[in-house]
């Protein structure tokens, strides 16, 4: 008799929020929220999943944040949820570097202000 286990890596993604602020760079926009976690199969099959995370990634200029597990756990289950700056941590500030924190335009990163809003680039 044998077994076939296994401990891998997973990640979910949950949906798309429309009205969020990013507390980074101060823009209305979409975020995507998913969680991460450590699965434990059997057979190829899940069968525990432990050390949950839940996440949020601004698509205006991919900002990375930890979201409160409460929150994180009522969005799994499907409810609408209101996401605060108070939810989250910063991960991971301004991921994207040469992105226009205003209109999301990708610069060089050699430019002082964005070409296509005239807004000047932090």
């Amino acid at each position: 008799m044998f077994f076939i286990m296994g401990i891998t890596e997973g990640r979910k993604k949950f949906e798309q929020l429309v009205s969020i602020v990013c507390p980074y760079c101060g823009n209305a926009g979409k975020a995507v929220v998913y969680m991460t976690y450590t699965c434990l199969s059997l057979f190829f099959i899940p069968f525990f999943k432990w050390n949950k995370k839940y996440y949020v990634e601004m698509e205006c200029c991919g900002s990375l944040y930890i979201l409160n597990e409460e929150r994180g756990k009522e969005i799994a289950k499907g409810k609408d949820v209101i996401i605060s700056s108070s939810d989250l941590t910063p991960v991971n500030n301004g991921y994207y570097e040469n992105r226009c924190p205003n209109c999301g335009t990708i610069v060089d990163r050699g430019f002082d202000y964005c070409p296509r809003c005239g807004k000047k680039l932090r």
